[in-house]
């Protein structure tokens, strides 16, 4: 599909609820946790569905996936570019607020002729609550 057409996509409660639980929380969290909390308002909704409106919302440009090497993906309603802190104790991920640095995808692409669109950076370490412990 280019990007001048649109998909469009049918009203959905589960979807919408959905949503709205992701842009409540800073906390990132999986597909599981959604479906656990959805569930006690709705109970006949199954993991598959959440799995299916998160792709929807992907889809629609409303939610982010997000890759680090964890066993379980997460999801985030923050589209806006930003980066992440992940702490390698407890897997809690944070959002760090910085300037996006954009002269690294020119670089990128003057160092390699691979034309760089955009990129992801990721800080890993230990978080506050974990260092208390």
């Amino acid at each position: 599909m280019c990007k001048t057409e649109q998909k469009k996509f049918r009203q959905s409660k589960h979807r919408d609820r959905i949503l709205e639980l992701l842009r409540s929380t800073d906390t990132h969290p999986t597909a599981d946790w959604l479906y656990e909390q959805i569930k006690k308002e709705f109970p006949q909704l199954s993991l598959g569905t959440v799995y299916r409106n998160l792709t929807v919302l992907i889809d629609m440009g409303l939610v982010k996936k997000i890759h680090f090497g964890s066993t379980f993906d997460r999801f985030e309603a923050n589209t806006e570019p930003h980066y992440h802190l992940i702490c390698e104790l407890c897997g809690k991920i944070l959002d760090f607020e910085m300037p996006i640095y954009h002269d690294l995808n020119t670089q990128a692409t003057q160092l390699t002729g691979f034309t760089v669109h955009h990129h992801k950076l990721e800080f890993f370490g230990v978080c506050e609550d974990c260092k208390i412990k």
